[in-house]
């Protein structure tokens, strides 16, 4: 075991946060059960690239019940928490991150995760598949690897099309208890969350400008207008922009947005949502926020080259004083502030995701050999089974087909 780390000593409070969220995980919790038992991942070697806070933890652990031998980082610099790593540490885990890592940190911390030789990578953004390609060597021994966002598997799908991908990676993001819940309700919620608890703004009676209409930031217009705001929403696909008229949004383009928000929100995957044109329409005291996995939605570069000064007004948030005396407020650096200035997704959220995670890889420690290189569904089984634990655990139930209803449906 090794780990670098800020501070060991904080491990007693990182395990309260994992202890806590444990208790409201009970699809981890049954898996975790099978998993000591089966011991599914014997022998193996899994590193894991994911936000490191304590839902993430609780996934490591489950691993390493089922048998793998585990090394950790996370996957965005300022989502990291010290004290969960340190538990991990003290658990005897490989951990490798801190809050608030420099690049040349970050990019250290993912090598050494990497130098594991894992036979599973479970990635998020694409940070593994990047550092493969960088160190070759490190994947000796990798049968494949599971993918957690959206952003990602539009890297691996550019992969396919290229012909460089070189091993098989599954679709965990495309998996229906991932991204109709986490996506949608998980973002929806916890952006929202951050924003409020941060600012301590009202949300009532503002205009809310949202970027995008995906599964995301339609979760974040939605609560937006449950918490009573105005809002708005951007769009460059001409489907979704008629599903968020349809549902009750104006719709509009960026340029025409710019004057009346007060807040913007960005989730879109694409670089440059919110540019310099924008910024020069925008009200004093404007309130920016990015949910999507990097840090390029919010163009940081023409807001630093607009300013005449930046200060830093609390916690999390930047201020851009403009030439004419306006300032336009920038949270968590342009990162993803669900997770970076709040707690992330609700742990009943990360339930689902990180199941699907989990099966998923012991599907890859199963019959990952046998596949060729390329990007893969998650299959039905997997996904059909985490709905049903989870709705179990909810005391809900289904209806039972007849068998003429059966027939019926696999007729068609």
């Amino acid at each position: 075991m090794s780990y670098s780390i800020r501070d060991i000593s904080l491990a007693p409070l990182g395990k309260k946060r994992i202890e806590w969220v444990r208790s409201y995980m009970p699809v981890l919790h049954e898996l975790e059960e099978r998993f000591r038992k089966e011991k599914p991942f014997a022998g193996l070697r899994i590193s894991v690239c994911v936000h490191l806070e304590a839902k993430t933890a609780y996934l490591g652990l489950l691993l390493r019940e089922g048998g793998a031998e585990v090394a950790i980082t996370g996957s965005n610099p300022l989502s990291t928490k010290d004290d969960v790593c340190a538990a991990l540490a003290a658990e005897g885990m490989n951990v490798y991150a801190w809050f608030n890592a420099t690049p040349e940190e970050y990019h250290e911390h993912i090598r050494q995760t990497l130098e594991f030789k894992p036979h599973i990578a479970i990635d998020d953004g694409g940070e593994f598949v990047s550092m493969l390609d960088e160190h070759p060597e490190y994947g000796e021994y990798l049968i494949g690897g599971c993918e957690e966002t959206t952003t990602g598997i539009l890297k691996l799908k550019a992969r396919v099309r290229n012909n460089t991908l070189r091993f098989p990676m599954m679709a965990v993001n495309d998996a229906n208890c991932k991204h109709l819940f986490d996506n949608r309700h998980g973002t929806g919620q916890s952006s929202w969350d951050a924003i409020m608890y941060t600012t301590n703004n009202m949300i009532t009676g503002r205009t809310v400008v949202v970027a995008g209409y995906g599964f995301c930031s339609s979760g974040i217009a939605m609560r937006a207008k449950g918490l009573g705001a105005n809002v708005i929403v951007t769009e460059v696909n001409p489907f979704r922009a008629l599903e968020a008229a349809m549902d009750g949004f104006r719709v509009m383009k960026m340029d025409d947005a710019a004057p009346l928000g007060d807040i913007f929100i960005t989730a879109t995957g694409c670089k440059d949502v919110i540019t310099a044109r924008h910024f020069a329409k925008m009200k004093n005291n404007v309130i920016l926020a990015n949910s999507g996995h990097f840090d390029v939605e919010i163009s940081k570069t023409d807001l630093a080259d607009m300013a005449v000064e930046v200060i830093n007004r609390k916690p999390f948030i930047d201020g851009y004083v403009m030439e004419d005396g306006r300032i336009i407020n920038l949270m968590a650096e342009g990162r993803l502030v669900n997770i970076t200035a709040g707690n992330g997704h609700p742990a009943e959220i990360m339930d689902l995701s990180f199941a699907i995670q989990a099966l998923s890889a012991e599907y890859l420690a199963k019959h990952g050999k046998e596949l060729a290189p390329g990007l893969y569904n998650v299959p039905e089984s997997i996904d059909r089974e985490v709905a049903m634990i989870k709705l179990n655990a909810m005391g809900l139930g289904l209806d039972e087909l007849t068998p003429e209803q059966e027939a019926y449906l696999n007729a068609e």
